[in-house]
Order: structure tokens, then C-alpha cells, then sequence
């Protein structure tokens, strides 16, 4: 009988040679004695903070480790799959081919994304429910306790999400039902290699166990008095902020303005001192982030590595862009203007993959290194721009106007010398634009704007496209701003609603592994052209 891909195991993450005495207790570590973890809660904290410290470990494949860094490069991933963020060329091929929509055939290897992310999360995954399954055997106080239950409860939740918004069969169009569609198999109990694996269910299944195991981080954190021990933990704000993402992925508008007013409780934005580059957990406007040690830096595998076009790296030879369109939108009075290169005469563009590569129309300078030299940068997770901009959409939805420009105004006065002008001009509408590079007119058409140049490259800009329904086509962006060098424009791909080319393939050793999944049926739609 086949039996469940055996990297499930929490093996793999978590029993790996160390003792307590090689990290500090509230650092994310690898390093963890797999015989003694769950005795207390205290142990069982080492072993979340083993999770944490996956989500910036590569290895998660065969090989292209270059661009398989763990969570950030997976965001990138999902981020380039969009219209807002290009690729200025080829470079190493890193990360290009998830960018031009070339990556159909790899799910059969073991090296692409398709089963790097798949391996990754349900790697934590499996992490995560073997402390839930010893939530009742632990010894300590009911405060330390329910601190580490309850993060294990949201990393559970947080990972299911992006499982099926990447796995999930056909995409989401607005309105429609795809909640009886294929999600992706559900796993609450420790697996081991050799365990029988479950069948797809349904999307529904999915937001359902979700929407359950979001709830019981958020009781369990909200029981504990113990505050937020290291900027990896998910605490009582970051499990109402995953609350409210995962509310509007669903379309429940009243709870995702709830929860992300909850989780705005006492919180602050930030200046445009503390994001003129989004790099640093000590900032106040950062509730979640994976704070990089000198003696824990990703090397190769990290993003900045590829971002920062002034590392003087190989990998950074293909420069990352804003779209020409996106970045014309953004006010001349807007701060954030100044994320991004502005358009400067080609014969003045500095030489790619050096010092000073950032010369050149439209590249980022937003996700940078801190210290490239020593490789530091942390990675943010989650920011209360991001639960401002929920807020202004839910409340939108809800026909809550008043409270929308609230939100909206906040945020924008905060980037913007002259929003309060620009604010006016939008009609009080919850309808949008379904031209990605269309006019703005209406209210909700300028809170998607603002998400996308708020959040650009921070949250995948393709699960925006599913979940609003979207289609899109990068010519009509000039993603290049460059008519000599025009990257892959993918309009073939992209021009569907709910395109299949927005998701994942299912990797093959899942099929191989899994008796409960049939090649032949539950495969998600062949990619490709106008699929």
C-alpha cells in the first residue's frame, strides 16, 4: 500500500542534535533534542521556535536551493506570478521562470516550488500538530501553556491557508462558489513515515479547519499574560491580524473588519522613516517578522540576495521592478515614490549584479539587506499597514464609507503631504476596476491600489488576483520600462479569470506517496496557455 509522503514526519524539522544550552530560549532554532520537546512547555516552546526558524531554512528540495530560502523566497514566488512586480531579465534564472510562467513541468521533479512549498509546509505542519496533540500532557502554568498552544494553533492555521490558496483546484473568482472544489489534504494528527495519507476534500474543508484553528490560537493567546517573547511568535495581535487575512480570502467581510480592529488594539503605524525600507522587526509598526542573527543569516538562499540590486551579487543580476504603470500612479507628494528607481535615461543605467545596480529605471529598493556584507535583513511578516488597509477594504464592503476613508486616510497621511486631495476624488463604491491598469475612480478601486503599493512584494499579489477575481495582462503594465529588454509578458496565461496558471501543481511524489489521491482525478488543471 503507498503511504503518506514520509517528509510530513516533524522528524525532519525538529530532531536534529543540540541541547538548550546552544540558543536562547525565545530564539528560533533548529537545534532540539526530538526525545524531550513536548514534556513541557517550555520544551515545547524550543520546538515552535524550531518551526520559526524553518521558515528562513532552505533545503527544502533536491536542489535549486537558490531560490527555495523557505517562506520569504515562497512570497516572492507568489508575488511575481502578478502584474506589479517584473524581472528586468533572466539573471542566474532564479526565480525568472516562476516569473515568465515556465514552470508547468516541475512538479514531477523534486527541485521546483510546486514541491518545495508543498514539502515545506506540510513539514510545519506536521511540527505544529505534534504539540497540539501533547497540549494536555504538558507540564507548566496555564500562561506558559496556552503561549505555546496557541502559536502552534495559528502556524497550523497560517499554513493551511496558503496551502489552498496555492493548491486549490481553479482559482477564485469573486462571487463564485469554489468552495465545494478540491483543497488540499488535511493532517491534524502527528504523522510519521509510513502513515496512510488523506484524500484533497474541499476548499471548504480547509477555510473550516482554518477558520477553527485561528479561533483557538486567539482564546488560548488571549489567556495567557505573557507578552510577545521574541518578534517570530505569532501573539494575540498576529493571530487576529491571520484572522482577518483569512476572513478576506473567504469574502466574510464583517469578520475580517473585526479582527483586524482587534488587532489594531494599542497598535501603531508606521512613519516613513520606519518603511523607507521594510527590514527591521525593532520597528514599531512590525507585529510579526523573522528577525536574522548574525550566526543564523540565509546566505545565497536569501532573498535580498536577489532583490538588493546593490549587493554587488551574481543572483542580483536580474533586477526586480516595479511596473512602469503602478509606480506612474503613485504621487509625485507620496514618500513611497521613492521605494523604486525613478524612470532615468537608459545610456544613464548602472551594470546589473554590481554596487550601485539600483541605477536603472523602476528597481526596488524597498526589500533590501541592512547589512549586506554580513548578509542581515530580517523579514517582515505581518505590519498594521497591512490590518489598516483590511479594514478600509471590509468596512468598504460592508458599506461602511465613513469608516473606509478613516482607515484609508490614516494610512495615506502618513505617505502622502496631499492625501486628503486625492481621498476626495474617489466615489463612495465597493466596486472594482477589472482592469488592473485601469482608471481609479471609485473608493475600492483606491484601497486595492494602495494594498498594492503598500504591500508590493510583502503579500503575494496573485492571491489578490484570486480572491478578487482578476484577471490581467503585462503588456498593457509596460512591466519592462525598457522597449530593448522587454521581459516575458505572459498574457496567454493570465487573461482568464480564475486562470489554472495561478496555481500550483500537486507535486508527483505526493501522488506516488499518497494511496488517497489519484493522479489521473486529482490533479489540478493542466497549465498552460488560456487555461
Amino acid at each position: 500500500m503507498k503511504k503518506i509522503f514520509a517528509l510530513l514526519s516533524v522528524i525532519a524539522a525538529l530532531t536534529l542534535t543540540g541541547c538548550a544550552k546552544d540558543f536562547l530560549d525565545t530564539d528560533p532554532t533548529t537545534a532540539v533534542s526530538g526525545t524531550v520537546i513536548f514534556e513541557t512547555a517550555d520544551k515545547a516552546q524550543t520546538a515552535i521556535d524550531g518551526l520559526y526558524r524553518e521558515f528562513y531554512t532552505g533545503g527544502w528540495g533536491s536542489g535549486w536551493q537558490a531560490e527555495n530560502g523557505g517562506l520569504p523566497a515562497f512570497i516572492l514566488t507568489m508575488d511575481l506570478k502578478g502584474e506589479d512586480h517584473a524581472m528586468d531579465g533572466e539573471g542566474s534564472g532564479w526565480f525568472y521562470y516562476d516569473y515568465a510562467y515556465n514552470t508547468f513541468g516541475d512538479w514531477t521533479r523534486t527541485d521546483g516550488h510546486q514541491y518545495q512549498m508543498w514539502n515545506f509546509f506540510y513539514t510545519v505542519i506536521s511540527g505544529a500538530n505534534y504539540v497540539i496533540a501533547k497540549k494536555d500532557e504538558m507540564e507548566g502554568t496555564a500562561d506558559k501553556i496556552n503561549y505555546v498552544v496557541g502559536q502552534a494553533y495559528a502556524i497550523r492555521s497560517f499554513c493551511y491557508m496558503w496551502l489552498v490558496q496555492t493548491y486549490q483546484q481553479n482559482g477564485g473568482a469573486a462571487g463564485s462558489d469554489t468552495r465545494s472544489l478540491p483543497g488540499v489534504p488535511l493532517y491534524t494528527e502527528p504523522t510519521v513515515p509510513g502513515a496512510e495519507g488523506k484524500g484533497r476534500g474541499t476548499v471548504q474543508d480547509v477555510y473550516t479547519q482554518c477558520n477553527a484553528d485561528i479561533d483557538s490560537a486567539i482564546a488560548r493567546l488571549g489567556a495567557t499574560s505573557i507578552k510577545q517573547q521574541h518578534p517570530s511568535h505569532i501573539d494575540l495581535a498576529v493571530a487576529q491580524g491571520l484572522k482577518a487575512r483569512h476572513a478576506l480570502v473567504q469574502q466574510d467581510f464583517p469578520t475580517a473588519l473585526a479582527a483586524a480592529e482587534a488587532a489594531l488594539a494599542g497598535k501603531t503605524l508606521g512613519a516613513w522613516a520606519d518603511v523607507k525600507a521594510v527590514n527591521d522587526v525593532k520597528k514599531p509598526n512590525v507585529l510579526w517578522g523573522l528577525a536574522i542573527q548574525t550566526d543564523q543569516a540565509i546566505g545565497s538562499w536569501d532573498i535580498y540576495n536577489h532583490m538588493d540590486a546593490d549587493c554587488n551579487s551574481t543572483y542580483s543580476s536580474a533586477r526586480h521592478l516595479i511596473s512602469e504603470w503602478l509606480y506612474n500612479q503613485i504621487p509625485a507628494t507620496d514618500s513611497r515614490k521613492g521605494w523604486w528607481t525613478p524612470n532615468i535615461p537608459k545610456a544613464s543605467w548602472a551594470t546589473a549584479g554590481k554596487t550601485g545596480g539600483s541605477g536603472r529605471s523602476f528597481v526596488q529598493k524597498k526589500l533590501v539587506y541592512t547589512n549586506a556584507a554580513s548578509s542581515l535583513g530580517d523579514h517582515i511578516l505581518m505590519r498594521t499597514e497591512e490590518l489598516y488597509l483590511i479594514a478600509a477594504e471590509a468596512a468598504c464592503k460592508t458599506a461602511d464609507y465613513t469608516k473606509a476613508r478613516g482607515y484609508l486616510k490614516d494610512l495615506g497621511d502618513k505617505r502622502d503631504t496631499d492625501y486628503a486631495t486625492r481621498l476626495a476624488t474617489f466615489t463612495d463604491s465597493d466596486v472594482l476596476n477589472p482592469d488592473t491598469n485601469g482608471a481609479l475612480t471609485t473608493l475600492m478601486d483606491e484601497i486595492i491600489f494602495q494594498r498594492r503599493v503598500e504591500l508590493w512584494s510583502e503579500n503575494p499579489r496573485i492571491f489578490d488576483i484570486q480572491r478578487l477575481g482578476l484577471k490581467f495582462d503585462r503588456a498593457n503594465a509596460n512591466t519592462s520600462g525598457d522597449p530593448d529588454n522587454n521581459p516575458e509578458l505572459c498574457s496567454d496565461y493570465t487573461d482568464k479569470v480564475a486562470s489554472a496558471n495561478f496555481i500550483l501543481l500537486i507535486p508527483k511524489t505526493e501522488f506516488d506517496g499518497n494511496a488517497n489521491l489519484s493522479l489521473a482525478s486529482d490533479q489540478n488543471p493542466g497549465q498552460g496557455k488560456h487555461k
